[in-house]
């Protein structure tokens, strides 16, 4: 009789534990990825680039990861030619972005247990924060073509600078369980938009009286990320994995 209560223990922990890890995820994170970007200054014509990124996430639960991101990238263009751009003006950017970021997971609103569909729809998120970018600029100063003026005319701007951004952030994220049925990893497949406050993405500040010069600076990534979450183990208020589904 008691081997079959000690069995009977067994099964109904087994089954607990089972369920109780549905329920877990990793509070923290790190991860790397991609990203495809170009600029949008006043300088018309735009380059793309590959981009990179590594971030630190803190998830406050599984739908709400709140994450501090360093960017390096290459924003360019422009030209020394009046087919690339009409005043001659050429430049390449090679910055270094800090971003502190959230995003909310639909998961975070909807009752996802009820069918495929919305254990599919649960993981997009938007989000935003707040950054600085640091920007390092090579930027053709002097004037090259004499229609727009002489050849002394000097553009002004700075070739270094910082600007404080804000990113608007759209995407999905794809949860890997591990052999707890806990997301111990995930790929990130993302569009992000920086608002750029200042001039310095391009390093050109030309005078609106002259040039036309009254956009705010921005860059666009499309992203790729992969994630490793590691750290305490928390439980959250609804099943993170869905059995079945």
């Amino acid at each position: 009789m008691k081997i079959y209560i000690l069995f009977f223990v067994a099964v109904v922990a087994a089954v607990g534990a089972k369920a109780q890890a549905g329920y877990n995820y990793y509070q923290l994170g790190v991860g790397g990825g991609l990203s495809y970007m170009r600029g949008y200054t006043n300088i018309p014509r735009q380059d793309n680039h590959i981009g990179f990124n590594a971030n630190f996430t803190y998830n406050y639960n599984p739908y709400l990861p709140i994450e501090l991101e360093l960017q390096k990238g290459q924003l360019s263009g422009g030209g020394l030619t009046v087919d690339k751009d009409r005043y001659g003006r050429k430049f390449t950017n090679n910055f270094l972005a800090l971003y502190l970021h959230a995003d909310v997971h639909l998961g975070s609103f909807i009752d996802y247990g009820n069918g495929w569909f919305l254990n599919v729809v649960k993981n997009f998120y938007v989000g935003s924060g707040v950054g600085l970018v640091r920007n390092n600029n090579k930027v053709q100063r002097t004037n090259v073509i004499l229609a727009n003026g002489p050849y002394t005319y000097v553009f002004p701007g700075s070739d270094q600078s910082t600007n404080p951004s804000i990113p608007l952030r759209v995407g999905y994220e794809f949860k890997i369980f591990d052999s707890y049925d806990e997301p111990g990893w995930a790929i990130d497949i993302g569009y992000v938009h920086n608002i750029v406050f200042g001039e310095g993405l391009d390093g050109y500040d030309d005078p609106i009286q002259k040039f036309k010069n009254n956009a705010t600076n921005q860059y666009r990534q499309i992203t790729i990320g992969f994630k490793y979450f590691f750290g305490t183990t928390v439980a959250y208020n609804k099943l993170v994995k869905e059995y079945g589904f």
